[in-house]
């Protein structure tokens, strides 16, 4: 790997790498006192963030930390960003400061792309190389999420390959639900989108899933269900006609979990608005895995530091 930017660029055989390598350091982890390895001694990790994140950023911190890298967190309130610096110079800054990664995460979709591209034409010309990860861009990906995601369910579900898993929820302004579609597809699972229609984005019939407007109906035949949060932050209009409106149509309560299978999974990739996309009682029940997925965030972000740093030459 030389860069981690969409899960598209992932084959079956290379996400379920990152997933076995995720397992190993998980394992090589246990029991020790000092939670250290050696593994990207030497190695920079800088994590530069154009959003808010709190499960993102520390988690990647964490990895970094726990493989014995230096990290160093950047933030735009707080950097040159805001005194006008563009993106480009902010990161040729940091790829001339020694950088071996720059993790990035931007309000813009692409920006983690087009960061890429920077480094690869930097690299052609200094012969130093800086790997990109996509943290989140925009409404466009979120790889690391998606992978994390699948982690808890093969950890929960035991396989992924034929499982049903379903998305609720404001599907057109989240970066996590188009990552785990195309994820989850590229490992065998056959992925159902559940939304009203305004939530739903331009051109969803071409994902590989299948689009319902009606939660109920799918609950029983489901064996996880992701719920969304719903992103206001990102909203400038009325796409649903009012907050329990929406609960009342696509929360998932108490009544609702019942429909699930026994053996069904609830996972929300936070943070999460409980009352309104998810019942507290739900959020916190045996069935639920929503803070074994930020465990399972460590583990999952250390296998992509490895993936791209670890053989890099010194």
């Amino acid at each position: 790997m030389k860069h981690l930017l969409s899960v598209t660029d992932l084959d079956a055989a290379a996400a379920n790498g990152l997933l076995d390598t995720a397992d190993r350091l998980r394992q090589a982890l246990l029991g020790r006192e000092v939670r250290k390895l050696p593994t990207l001694r030497g190695r920079t990790v800088i994590t530069m963030f154009y959003e808010d994140s709190t499960r993102t950023r520390v988690s990647f911190e964490i990895a970094g930390k726990w493989m014995s890298a230096d990290t160093v967190n950047v933030s735009a309130k707080g950097s040159s960003v805001s005194k006008g610096e563009s993106l480009r110079d902010t990161a040729l800054t940091l790829s001339a400061m020694g950088a071996d990664c720059v993790i990035v995460r931007h309000p813009a979709s692409g920006a983690a792309h087009r960061l890429a591209a920077w480094a690869d034409r930097d690299a052609a010309m200094t012969g130093t190389h800086t790997s990109v990860v996509n943290a989140g861009d925009g409404t466009h990906e979120h790889p690391t999420q998606a992978l994390l995601d699948a982690a808890t369910l093969r950890d929960r579900l035991g396989s992924i390959a034929g499982r049903r898993i379903g998305i609720v929820g404001d599907v057109l302004h989240s970066r996590v639900a188009r990552s785990n579609v195309f994820l989850l597809s590229t490992l065998g699972a056959e992925v159902v989108l559940i939304a009203p229609p305004t939530l739903l984005p331009v051109g969803v019939e071409q994902w590989p899933c299948r689009v319902s407007p009606e939660l109920d109906a799918e609950l029983p035949g489901l064996d996880a269900v992701m719920m969304l949060r719903v992103q206001a932050e990102r909203m400038h209009g009325a796409f649903f006609p009012s907050a329990r409106e929406y609960a009342v149509r696509y929360g998932l309560s108490d009544s609702r979990a019942a429909l699930l299978p026994e053996h069904a999974v609830v996972l929300h990739p936070g943070p999460m608005v409980r009352g309104m996309e998810i019942a507290p009682s739900v959020a916190d029940s045996p069935r639920a895995a929503i803070l074994a997925q930020v465990r399972n965030g460590v583990h999952v972000r250390m296998a992509v530091l490895y993936h791209l740093l670890a053989g890099a030459p010194e």
